[in-house]
């Protein structure tokens, strides 16, 4: 029974890394497709998300069977707890990813009123975000899960700054407000999937001691 329970476990967490794979990958072409703006880019990002949650589904149900049927005890039910949660966080990642494409598709092929650089920025900061915390994950590793604070924090300051600067790009060009209001936006869903990080390096922590701390 704990070999078929461990087999289980080790298939569960592989298929947790692949989501968390494809939720780096949702967001890279998102702000890829925006800063190209790549139309059909764009529209692949709904179908990238129907197979996100997919996986989502797929790994809850088999999060399910294993508590109904092991009845797993301590760190084991810390573990398909957190998985749960996990799965949770990254299917609402990719959920901003394709609000993201949603902005880039009203936006259309209009001239940017900007060049997009602190963006890109951001999102290579989140995707970095979400390997660091399956690696933690993977090797139970808390201090890697805390260093993902520390990211948040930069995250943060990159969208204060985008903000400050669109802020006074519309006041002082107001023709430029509903696009600048559409790149706050974006700049909002990177900042919110960061949060999401940083909601699943708590659980590993959590996973690990017991001990629900927060993080940021």
């Amino acid at each position: 029974m704990r070999s078929q329970f461990e087999k289980e476990m080790k298939n569960l967490n592989i298929k947790l890394i692949k989501m968390g794979e494809m939720v780096q990958d949702i967001i890279e072409v998102s702000v890829q497709a925006l800063a190209k703006q790549d139309l059909e880019a764009a529209k692949r990002v709904y179908v990238m998300d129907d197979k996100i949650d997919e996986l989502e589904l797929e790994i809850e149900n088999e999060c399910m069977k294993l508590l109904a049927l092991q009845q797993p005890m301590a760190r084991d039910l810390r573990t398909i707890g957190t998985i749960i949660k996990i799965i949770t966080d990254l299917e609402r990642m990719g959920d901003h990813a394709v609000n993201i494409a949603k902005v880039t598709l009203e936006i259309g092929d209009t001239p940017l009123i900007k060049p997009l650089i602190d963006i890109p920025r951001m999102a290579r900061l989140t995707e970095d975000m979400v390997k660091k915390v399956l690696d933690a994950f993977t090797n139970a590793d808390t201090k890697m899960a805390e260093e993902v604070a520390h990211d948040d924090e930069a995250v943060d300051e990159i969208y204060e700054g985008i903000y400050t600067e669109l802020i006074n790009m519309m006041i002082q060009n107001p023709e430029t407000t509903k696009q600048a209001t559409n790149l706050l936006f974006i700049g909002r869903y990177l900042e919110r999937i960061a949060d999401h990080a940083t909601n699943i390096g708590e659980r590993i922590i959590y996973m690990v001691t017991g001990e629900r701390v927060e993080i940021n």
